[in-house]
C-alpha cells in the first residue's frame, strides 16, 4: 500500500512539473509574437505568466524534495525525482528568458515606438519558432518518458546555434551601415541570445529525460552527431 501511494504521489508531482511546462511554453511563445509584433499588451501577458512559473516552481521544488526526504527512492525513481529537480529549473528560466524579450519590446517601444524587428537582418523570427518547437518537443518527451525524441531535441541545438550566429553577424554589420538603426538591432541582439539561450535549456531538459529513461548522463557526450546518423 504504501509503494501505491508513493507512486501515486509521483505521477501528481509530474502532473505539477507539466502544467508548469505549459506555462513556460506559452511564456516563451508569446513573448515571442509579442517583440515581432510589438505588442505591449502581450508583454503584460507574459509578465503575469511569469509570476505563475515562480510561483509554480516552489511549488514543485517543494513537493520533490519532501518525497526525497521522506520516501528515500532508489533506482528509477530516484533519478526521476533528480530529473523533476533540475528541468523545474530549467522551466523556471525559460520564463526568464521569456520576460527578458518583452522587456526589450517594452523598452523599444518606450525610446523608439516606430522601431521594430521587421526591417532587420537576422533570423529572430526562425529561432523564435526553433525554440518553442524545442521546448515543445522536450515537454513531449517528459510526458511520455520518450529517450528517443529527447535525443531529436539534441540534435537540433546545432541549427539554433548557427542561426543565432548568423543573426549576431548580420545586425553588427547592419549597425556598421547605419548607425541610426544601432538601439533596435542591440535590442534584437541581445533577443536572439535569449531565445538562443531558452534553447539551451530545451537542451537540458531533453538530457534530464535521457538520464530519467536510461540511466545515462549525455551532457557533454556527442549525441546529437550519433543519433543524426
Amino acid at each position: 500500500m504504501p509503494r501505491i501511494h508513493f507512486q501515486q504521489q509521483l505521477a501528481m508531482l509530474k502532473d505539477k512539473l507539466l502544467a508548469m511546462a505549459a506555462l513556460s511554453q506559452q511564456a516563451l511563445e508569446l513573448s515571442v509574437e509579442a517583440y515581432l509584433q510589438r505588442d505591449t499588451g502581450l508583454c503584460v501577458h507574459v509578465y503575469d505568466i511569469e509570476q505563475a512559473i515562480n510561483a509554480a516552481e516552489r511549488g514543485v521544488d517543494e513537493m520533490a524534495y519532501e518525497l526525497l526526504a521522506k520516501e528515500q527512492p532508489m533506482a528509477m525513481d530516484l533519478r526521476f525525482l533528480m530529473a523533476v529537480i533540475k528541468i523545474n529549473g530549467d522551466l523556471e528560466r525559460v520564463g526568464d528568458q521569456a520576460a527578458a524579450i518583452v522587456k526589450r519590446c517594452a523598452e523599444l517601444q518606450k525610446t523608439n515606438p516606430d522601431a521594430g524587428p521587421e526591417n532587420l537582418p537576422g533570423h529572430l523570427a526562425a529561432m523564435g519558432a526553433l525554440s518553442v518547437k524545442m521546448i515543445r518537443r522536450a515537454i513531449r518527451s517528459l510526458l511520455e518518458g520518450d529517450p528517443v525524441l529527447a535525443e531529436k531535441v539534441l540534435t537540433m541545438d546545432d541549427e539554433m546555434d548557427r542561426l543565432n550566429r548568423e543573426t549576431q553577424a548580420a545586425l553588427r554589420d547592419e549597425m556598421a551601415r547605419r548607425p541610426e538603426i544601432t538601439e533596435n538591432a542591440l535590442n534584437s541582439i541581445i533577443v536572439a541570445r535569449n531565445l538562443e539561450r531558452s534553447a539551451d535549456h530545451a537542451t537540458n531538459i531533453a538530457e534530464d529525460v535521457i538520464f530519467w529513461v536510461r540511466g545515462s548522463d549525455v551532457r557533454h557526450n556527442d549525441i546529437a552527431a550519433a543519433a543524426a546518423q
